[in-house]
């Protein structure tokens, strides 16, 4: 039987990423103010950024509907399910809603997989959902596999820009322009748990890209049969950097650099970076 892995679409992947490894993307939705934006390939990203940029009101998103989910899992044989963190957003109730509906209308019920991360998060699991089916693997087996995975992984990101985070009530304005004015990059990142976490606070931008190599050496986690997923929105500078110094340093078996989708942006905002491994 097939396996089909379905994502939402904060897993940040090219459109030809997502055709070699067979993913459905299941759009989430923007929204500044009353206008609303769909996370798919539709989506023209420069004008979307601008316009977050222009926009001064409160920032929001909305997952995908249990319908969306229930399209989905009805157009395949049988499916993984992997959705942004449920401690952040409402995808994961929304994909089990539309599993459900799907399993009463005689469809095979989809196995779907909390992230507890988001954006490159996302899309480290993906990749690894694929190597465990292509391996050809039973199914006990890859779920036991995913989800200790999902357990053991970590999740980074720095912004060079708190405005959204501010928008949304995320961080105060006063604690924003002073983290701005100061340089101090923050260093947060996915807890375990599904929630965002503080790690480090550092000065500067080289002082930030040696704490993000200390965290990987510190994690105690084996990363020579392992991959790392490196998301940026529109810093492909820094993201590169960034490769060049972990194939140096570490024995990673690939680095993906993918730029991130219309949902991560409109929160990591531009020139933020997010690294999973």
């Amino acid at each position: 039987m097939k396996k089909q892995i379905i994502v939402d679409s904060c897993c940040d992947m090219t459109a030809a990423m997502r055709d070699e490894m067979g993913i459905i993307s299941v759009p989430l939705t923007m929204m500044l103010g009353d206008k609303e934006f769909c996370d798919d390939d539709s989506l023209d990203m420069d004008k979307f950024m601008d316009a977050v940029k222009q926009f001064t009101g409160k920032t929001g998103s909305a997952s995908p509907s249990p319908f969306l989910y229930q399209e989905a899992i009805e157009s395949v044989e049988d499916a993984y399910i992997v959705t942004l963190s449920s401690k952040l957003s409402g995808s994961y109730s929304n994909a089990v809603v539309g599993n459900n509906e799907a399993s009463e209308n005689g469809k095979g019920a989809a196995y779907i997989l909390d992230s507890k991360t988001a954006s490159a998060g996302e899309t480290l699991i993906a990749i690894k959902l694929y190597e465990l089916i292509q391996a050809g693997i039973s199914k006990d087996r890859i779920i036991d596999t995913i989800n200790h995975f999902i357990s053991i992984m970590k999740t980074y990101f720095v912004l060079e820009n708190y405005d959204n985070l501010q928008k949304n009530g995320r961080l105060s304005k006063v604690t924003g322009t002073l983290v701005q004015m100061l340089n101090i990059k923050l260093i947060m990142g996915a807890d375990g748990n599904g929630e965002i976490a503080l790690f480090e606070k550092c000065r500067g931008s080289n002082r930030m890209v040696q704490q993000l190599l200390a965290l990987i050496d510190s994690c105690g986690k084996e990363t020579s049969n392992e991959n790392l997923v490196i998301s940026h929105s529109n810093n492909h500078g820094l993201a590169e950097q960034l490769k060049t110094l972990i194939k140096e340093r570490f024995h990673f078996k690939k680095i993906y650099v993918v730029p991130t989708g219309g949902l991560s942006s409109l929160y990591t905002d531009d020139k933020g970076i997010v690294l999973a491994f």
